[in-house]
Formats: structure tokens, sequence, C-alpha cells
């Protein structure tokens, strides 16, 4: 079954991309669909009946070579089943949902066969991100790894007429290629000092790593920390963290279902699940897991910032993803993994959700995706108004305070991270995550309001003629909106309970390892994390962990025990946020044209998104041009075509002419030559003493 779910994504890649001459372009697109929801089945069914026991199921041998020896195989933990379900629900539900959106695609002719080749990268996309979190070892990681970003360089720019959809598809190919360097660095230095590339074997050698040194540029530093930060450079680079952010708004240019795909499920999550899966040897990594939780609030304050004043309402809900990626390494960071994967699976649904409501609400608007030409749509398109408003209520966080799982999906996840920001002790992280929310609450509720209230903007005839989308592409956003609703009170406990909960969820035996009754499953040693002397497991057999957890976890204890006043913070900057968007765009709407014009250098920062696509363009972009100006100018075309080459035209032909001359043709002139050879050895030979 396992087997069937990870490769029928694949097969049918190779069915649209080269089959769809054979059997006809509609049936070469069902049959993807169909093996996707499939796909999406088999995940479900192993969600539900997974036992908690690890699995490691081998395809074939793979790499022989000395002493490294590992299979191609598919490893199955709780955390490998909460990824297949995300990624191939999203993954089916954006198939269904391309049939309507892409029938009126208005930037392709009839006969280029591109809804096939669509296809074929989506599936060919899915395929690869399932290869990676199924993955048993770094390297086959790493495959999944970029084939996720090939396949996300053809969906980003697959409007190829287009030369801001070539520009942005460059772009996150660059800037995910310099995550993927330190990625390959983290597999480098860990096969080097643990002599393999298997996760067991790596998570049974995280204490040993945790009292090694290893020289670095010229520094000696504790090898679990560089290891684990070498890996969360690539964990920056596909979830777009700070400083490696800026692939992740231009990504829009692909069509919206790209959108929902990488930002909802897929390519970006990938980072967060490489820490999460690599959790045993963050544990012992105390610097690298505070620079996670650092780098993460940082990056949700930054793009909640950014988002406040964005018009384009992909851009809006782009900014969004990336504010709450931060939300979920700063879970990691702080220890408590099983709340960054709960908000992963929270989001998926509401996420995805909101990138599709939005393609709907282009689809209606003829293409328009500008928020300052909508309002008024509400009762044009009532099904995707309540597919909207329902994953705004998610995103913002609305619930009922101090319940902790009574509420929409987001507000149970994201309430989770932010109790565990403050119970792992870094006050940065909460009080960063809580003004994030506030901000997520005002853009979320401003794009809500400025696109379904009000007045009517922009082209009268546009709005006139806005109209629903057809049923393929409404039936995605029931299934979500079931999903953003109900998703974080059903899993509340199996994610964020007490210990022994979260424990059972991920097969962890919890109560041995707290009656100290170590038998062949558990582990001991000093958490460096946490200080002092810790009794950890991990599920299935020693080192084969899913998840770290500790038996006497505080951080997931105190979080339960935290201060209300830090459970209601995330409520009440969700209602602050709620209230000013009210103020702004309903009761007072001509405050915001007022307020950009009296503050324009503070609006200017935050539209231009800090500046940090002008300072990378400074800082790197023109030297790089400069550089190849100058090998291109001075190298080839001066040195090369100029100099070299007419030094060629003038040297070549002389001795061309001289060798011409001595060919004459006679005997005499060969033999003539041969005595000066001769001659010339005899007099090397005695000379150089080599006759005697």
């Amino acid at each position: 079954m396992e087997t069937i779910l990870l490769f029928a994504p694949l097969v049918g890649a190779v069915i649209c991309g080269f089959g769809h001459k054979m059997i006809g372009e509609k049936a070469a697109t069902v049959t993807a669909t169909a093996l996707l929801f499939l796909s999406a089945l088999l995940s479900w069914i192993t969600f539900l009946s997974f036992d908690g026991v690890t699995q490691n199921i081998e395809i074939f041998r793979w790499i022989e070579s000395g002493s490294l020896s590992t299979s191609w195989a598919i490893r199955l933990d709780r955390l490998t089943a909460i990824m297949l379900i995300v990624i191939t629900t999203v993954s089916s539900l954006v198939h269904l949902y391309s049939f309507g959106y892409m029938d009126h695609d208005p930037q392709w002719k009839e006969g280029e066969s591109y809804k096939p080749r669509f296809f074929a990268y989506l599936s060919f996309f899915t395929f690869a991100m399932l290869m990676l979190v199924t993955s048993d070892n770094l390297v086959q990681m790493f495959f999944g790894w970029e084939g996720v970003g090939v396949a996300s360089y053809l969906l980003i720019g697959f409007y190829y007429r287009k030369p801001s959809a070539n520009a942005a598809a460059m772009k996150a190919f660059i800037v995910n290629r310099v995550g993927d360097f330190g990625f390959a660095l983290g597999i480098f230095g860990l096969f080097f000092l643990t002599d393999s590339i298997n996760l067991s074997d790596i998570f049974a050698a995280a204490p040993t790593l945790a009292e090694t040194q290893v020289s670095f540029l010229w520094t000696e530093w504790n090898a679990a920390n560089l290891l684990a930060f070498l890996l969360f450079v690539g964990a920056m680079g596909k979830s777009a963290q700070l400083l490696l952010h800026t692939w992740l708004p231009d990504a829009m240019e692909g069509p919206t279902p790209v959108s929902a795909l990488i930002h909802a499920a897929t390519m970006v999550t990938a980072g967060v699940f490489l820490v999460c899966r690599m959790s045993p040897l963050i544990e012992f990594a105390p610097e690298a897991a505070a620079f996670i939780t650092v780098l993460g609030a940082a990056t949700a304050f930054f793009a909640a910032t950014v988002g406040l004043v964005q018009n384009d309402i992909k851009r809006v809900i782009a900014y969004s993803t990336c504010s709450q990626l931060g939300y979920m390494f700063v879970a990691a960071g702080v220890g408590m993994y099983s709340a960054a994967m709960f908000h992963l699976f929270t989001h998926a649904f509401f996420k995805a959700m909101l990138f599709l409501g939005a393609g709907s609400v282009i689809h209606a608007m003829h293409h328009e995706q500008d928020m300052r030409n909508y309002g008024a749509l509400r009762k044009k398109i009532p099904y995707t108004f309540w597919a909207m408003m329902i994953g705004t209520l998610a995103i913002t966080g609305v619930g009922i305070p101090l319940s902790g799982w009574v509420g929409f999906a987001g507000f149970v996840s994201k309430d989770a991270i932010i109790e565990s920001a403050y119970a792992g002790g870094s006050m940065f992280g909460f009080w960063a995550l809580v003004i994030a929310a506030f901000m997520t609450s005002f853009y979320s509720w401003r794009l809500i309001f400025m696109t379904f209230y009000g007045e009517a903007r922009g082209d009268k005839h546009t709005h006139d003629h806005a109209h629903e989308s057809p049923w393929t592409m409404l039936v995605p956003l029931g299934v979500l909106a079931v999903g953003s609703v109900t998703a974080g009170m059903i899993w509340y406990s199996s994610f964020f309970g007490h210990v022994d909960q979260v424990g059972k969820f991920y097969g962890i035996p919890v109560a041995e390892a707290s009656a100290a009754a170590h038998g062949e499953e558990a582990g001991h040693g000093e958490d460096a994390a946490h200080g002092g002397e810790h009794h950890y497991v991990f599920a299935g057999k020693p080192g084969e962990g899913a998840l770290y957890i500790a038996p006497d976890n505080h951080i997931l204890e105190d979080a339960h025990a935290a201060p209300k006043w830090v459970k209601l913070s995330p409520f009440m900057a969700m209602l602050g946020g709620l209230v000013l968007a009210l103020w702004f765009y309903i009761w007072n709407p001509s405050l915001p044209a007022r307020l950009a014009k009296q503050q324009r250098p503070l609006y200017l920062f935050l539209l231009n998104k800090w500046y940090f696509d002008e300072i990378y363009d400074v800082i790197f972009v023109k030297p790089a041009v400069a550089i190849g100006r100058f090998f291109w100018k001075r190298g080839d075309g001066s040195t090369i075509d100029g100099f070299l080459n007419g030094l060629a035209m003038g040297v070549v032909p002389f001795f061309t002419r001289l060798a011409g001359r001595a060919q004459s043709g006679y005997i005499f002139t060969y033999a003539f030559w041969m005595v000066l050879g001769i001659a010339a050895l005899v007099t090397w030979m005695s000379i150089g003493g080599g006759a005697h």
C-alpha cells in the first residue's frame, strides 16, 4: 500500500507528460487526478490505522561504497503519516480545482497542450515531496528536496511568455540553492562524523556529537550545534525564513493552484519537517535551537508587517504564509515539535482554502488581483465569500478563550505555539508572535473587507459580470472549510495534550520511561537543551525516533499551566486587529489613504518589503553582473576573441607556411633533416653526460 501511495503521483506525471497525445488530454488529466485521490485515500488509511511503531520498507538496495551501505526505503512513522495526509490531501484537491481554473486561463493559446503539462508538473511536484517525507536517509531526502526545487521552478515559471514569471522562477531556484548548499554541508558533516547517512544511525549518535568538537572555517565548533545549524540553513531556504525569504512573494507569478500547493502544504513546510525530523539531533544543540527560535520569531514579525500594506490579494496571503512558518519554527526551537507539526497540519487546511478562495475571486474578476479594484463581491460570489470567511476566522484565531481547544483550527494550534514560547522562556519569541497575531488579524480582515464589503471599485463591466466559480473549484473549498473548522479540535489532544497523550499519539512509550523501566525501546542521557538529567525515548527501537519527547517535558506541561493572561493574549491580539480593520475599512474607509500619506516613509518601507530586494540587488546582484560583464568583455571579448585570436591569426599561419615549405617532397630534404636531428641528439647526449 505504501509503495502505491508513493508512486501513484509519478505514474500520473508520466501519463500526463508523455502519454496525453495517445490517450487524449482530458483522459490524461483525469487519470492523474484520480491517482492523486487514490494516494490521498491510502494516506488517510495509513494515518488512521498507524500503530506508532516505526517501519522501514525497503524498495531496493541503493548505495554500496566502502563503509556506506544504504537502501532506497520508505520510513513510516507518525511524523511521516502526518505529512502524507497533508501533502496528498491538498495536492488532490488542487488537481481537482485546476480543472475549473485552468479551463478559463487567458494566457495560453489553444492547441499547445499546456493542461497536460501543468498537471504533469503538479503530479511530479507531489511525488518529489512524498519522496522527501518518506526518506530513510539524508541522501534520499536530498533527492526529494531537489526534486521539489526543480518542480517548483517549472510551476512558478509556467507562464514562460511572461518575463516576470521567468524571473520569479529563477529567483526561487537560485535562493533555494543557497539554502541547499548549507543542507548539503550538513549531510557531508554528518557522514564524516557518523560514517552513515541513515537517520537511525545519526539519531543514535546524537549524544556523541554533542561532546565532539570539529574544525570548520578556521574555528572550533561543537559538532551538534554546527550540524544542526547547517541543516537549518537548508530549512531557511525552503521555508522562506528571514534573509532567504525573498523568493516566496515572487512565486505568486505562477498560476493560483500552484500558489496553494507551494505555500499551503508542500514546499514551504519541507523546512519545518526537516527540523522536526532531526529533532533528536537538535535537542543536543541548544545554541542552534535558540537561533531557530529567534529567527522564526523575527520572520513572523517581519512578514506580518509587510502584509499590512500589500494590495495584491495573493501577495497578502503569501506573506501570511511566511509569518505562519515563523510560528512553526519558534515551536520547534523551544522543543515543542508536536506543536510545530500541529500548526503545520492545521495551516495546510486554512491556507490552501485562502489561496484557492483567492483564485476563485481572481477567476470571478477576470484575473484582476489588485484588491483596490474589488469591493462588494459577497453577493456576487457567496460560496467563495463564506469559504474565505472561514479561512480568515481560522488564520486569525477565532475561538472560545481559555478553553484551549474549542475554536477554529488556527486558534487551537497558534495558541499552543504562543503558550509553548512563553513556557520555553523565549520572551522575545512570545511577544513577537503576539504582535504578529495582532497584525495577522488586521491584514486578514483587511483582505475580507476590501474584497467583499464596501462599494464596487475598479472596472464596472468586470464587477457587473462577476460570477461564481464552477463546482470543480467550489468542492475543494468546501472540503478544506471542514478541515479549517474541525481539524484543531479533533486532534488537539494528540498534538498538544499532556505528555502521555502526545507520547501515545507518536508511539512513544512514555509510561515506561517515566517509571524508569527502560526496555529496548528506551534511551537515557543528559538533555543538553534543557539542562539536567532527563530520560528520553524515541518511537520504535533506540535511535529510530520520529520526534524527541521527554517524560518530564516541562515545556509541554508548563504551557498548559501558563497564566491566564498568556492564554488570553492571542485572542485579545486577534480582537484588536479585527476592531482596527473595521475602523479603517468599514467605519472610516478614507483613513488608510490619509495615514499612508502622513506616514509616507514608513508606508514605503513596508510596501517595499523593508527594501530587502534592493539591498540584495546592491550587495549580490549588481556585483555578480559586473563580474560577469568583466569576464565577458575583458576576458572573452578582449583577451580571447581579441588578443589571443589576433595572435593566433598571425603566429599560426606563419608556422603553417614554414612547415609547408619543409614539406618539399624531395628525398634529400628529409635526409637533411634526419642528419640535423641525429647531430642534435648526439650533441645533447654528449653535453648532458648521457654517453660513456
